[in-house]
């Protein structure tokens, strides 16, 4: 069995051992299946690294997790070339966004614990209950999403490398977004030097675009049309593709390899717990699309099982009033469940939910209006592993309000970081958590800031 595999969660099927892009499963489309590449890697050749990234690129130090590596490995590239290749990379970034990938802060917050009740001022730094935070914003571009995509273009590096892609006949790169994702890609794809096709909505933020533009991308915008179902930008990314451009895009269902470059975020949190000899009994993230939380319930669940953890935290999810297609999926799902179901029947009733797609998770009927506009995602497209990651840990998902969002906003910044409404919507879920007793003040519980505050007030 190889280091590392991918395999279709939905059907079981494998992209061939010599396709450069192995991005979608190779039976996508077919049947009311959730087609989505899953990485697996076999705990018996794979161990999760001792420390942590520190000042080193987190696509340097988690190497060993990554299916690029294994890949390049297994066709006898040796492991300094590909860390010269990584850094090569990142410096590229670094000369294009003033900063390349390093690990992000991750704290216990004494102020957010003291407002929430949650162990007082205490320790200001990694121990104790209370909030932790995970501080994203000063990240390449300003949030998370560069972490995902990264991990593809490292992906295509390597394809060039083993002589499967051709460097001088590069597709075109398209993702659909309207923030950060896109800021992001077009981050990477001009360090890369590749072309990348942006597709956003008629009601992108006009600084985000220009922003777009400077960085070469070509945008072009995408009306939604009467009596048509979904985001109409991943509807036009879908054809793209279709007709031979990469996607470049953080829906698992269209790249799988997205989620794993996303992973090196809760692996990092991993390695700071264990330096810190302790652990998280909650995590709270806020769901879009659903790759960030896909990320880290997968991450988390591979710590445990090499040995890394003990235990994952139990995963908590965030939507607004304004859409929440995966707090709908997830009590379909729960329904057929017993109270407390064990591993093997969570397994079980995924992999059924996976093969029916259309009776789980579907467009929100209305156009979704919120103040976190980057979690306003049609679909929640990686539902299958959130929803199983959820069910597994004893979380569950949260709908917040308007007016939560804005409280969560507001602590964010009284607690000194700049973070955009959309990237402190996990501490508004935390504090419906709080106010219902889910959460007590014994309990250490995480939240992830996940975009800076590009608001000419923020």
């Amino acid at each position: 069995m190889p280091a590392s595999r991918l395999v279709c969660f939905g059907c079981g099927a494998s992209p061939p051992p010599d396709d450069p892009f192995p991005f979608r499963c190779p039976r996508a489309g077919r049947g009311d299946v959730d087609h989505v590449l899953t990485r697996v890697l076999d705990p018996e050749q794979v161990r999760f690294p001792d420390g942590t990234a520190s000042g080193a690129s987190p696509f340097v130090h988690y190497r060993g997790l990554l299916h690029s590596h294994h890949r390049a490995r297994a066709a006898g590239v040796a492991d300094d070339e590909l860390v010269e290749l990584t850094c090569r990379l990142d410096d590229a970034v670094a000369r294009v966004a003033g900063t390349g990938f390093r690990a992000t802060p991750f704290r216990r917050d004494g102020i957010l614990s003291e407002r929430l009740g949650l162990g007082g001022g205490g320790d200001p730094g990694t121990a104790g209950g209370g909030v932790w935070v995970k501080d994203e914003t000063g990240n390449v571009s300003g949030s998370h999403k560069g972490r995902h995509l990264m991990g593809v273009l490292l992906h295509l590096e390597v394809a060039e490398r083993l002589g499967l892609a051709d460097p001088g006949a590069r597709p075109d790169l398209v993702i659909a977004s309207c923030g950060n994702a896109a800021l992001a890609a077009a981050v990477l794809a001009r360090a890369a030097d590749r072309r990348l096709r942006v597709f956003v909505p008629v009601d992108a933020d006009r600084s985000v675009l220009a922003g777009l533009r400077e960085l070469g991308a070509d945008v072009v915008t995408c009306a939604r049309e009467p009596g048509v179902d979904g985001d109409p930008t991943l509807q036009r990314l879908r054809a793209e593709v279709t007709a031979g451009s990469l996607p470049l895009s953080c829906q698992g269902p269209e790249n799988g390899l997205v989620v794993e470059g996303g992973e090196t975020l809760a692996q990092e949190v991993v390695s700071d717990l264990r330096v810190a000899g302790t652990t998280l009994d909650h995590l709270v993230v806020q769901v879009g699309g659903g790759a960030l939380a896909s990320a880290c319930v997968q991450a988390l669940d591979e710590a445990v099982r090499l040995g890394a953890i003990g235990r994952a935290p139990r995963v908590h999810t965030v939507q607004t009033t304004g859409g929440h297609p995966l707090e709908r999926a997830y009590h379909r799902v729960r329904a057929g469940l017993p109270p407390t179901p064990s591993a093997a029947e969570v397994e079980r009733a995924m992999h059924r939910a996976a093969r029916h797609r259309s009776r789980f998770m579907w467009p929100w009927e209305a156009e979704p209006h919120s103040l976190a506009t980057g979690i306003l995602d049609d679909e929640t497209y990686d539902w299958v592993a959130v929803v199983g990651g959820m069910l597994a840990t004893g979380g569950h998902p949260l709908v917040v309000t308007e007016d939560r969002l804005v409280e969560a906003h507001d602590l964010g910044h009284a607690a000194g970081c700049a973070v955009d409404p959309t990237g402190s919507a996990g501490l508004a879920g935390l504090l419906d958590l709080v106010a219902d007793g889910t959460v007590g003040p014994g309990d250490r519980v995480g939240v992830l800031f996940t975009g800076v505050d590009r608001s000419p007030h923020g």
